[in-house]
């Protein structure tokens, strides 16, 4: 995980960067956050082309671009470790109307009323539009 930015009561949002963090998140979360990354990854991957035609070169540069064509996966934590939220936003954290970014909390419950707070601080560190209407799709 690569830390992204600082939230009020000592949390921090994190940006989940492998599989296995995926899975993690997923299993801890009780939710799919895991089959979206994998699905955005394999995307990525497809929509890479190599620089170079030799076959022990054509690697180089992928993993960069991957995380740059990616949606970011991100998980808030609490100054233990323990995830409270889950977060898909936009490649690069740009704001993109064609894009819906989703946040949610254990089990896909709603995170605004316990995490709002730390949303927003999210929101104003990569400013974008992260309100409630728009990012939990989920209506209970």
């Amino acid at each position: 995980m690569r830390y992204v930015c600082d939230a009020p009561d000592g949390k921090t949002w994190f940006r989940l960067e492998t599989e296995a963090e995926a899975i993690a998140e997923s299993e801890i979360m009780h939710h799919a956050v895991e089959k979206f990354f994998c699905q955005e990854k394999a995307k990525a991957e497809r929509s890479f082309t190599p620089v170079s035609r030799t076959f022990i070169e054509q690697e180089i540069g992928l993993k960069a671009h991957v995380q740059r064509v990616m949606p970011l996966f991100l998980t808030l934590r609490d100054g233990e470790g323990e995830p409270l939220a889950t977060a898909m936003l936009p490649p690069g954290g740009q704001e993109d109307r064609g894009f819906r970014p989703i946040i949610v909390g254990a089990g896909n419950a709603d995170p605004y009323p316990d995490q709002g707070a730390a949303i927003r601080a999210l929101a104003d560190h990569l400013g974008l539009d992260l309100n409630r209407g728009r990012c939990y799709p989920y209506r209970r």
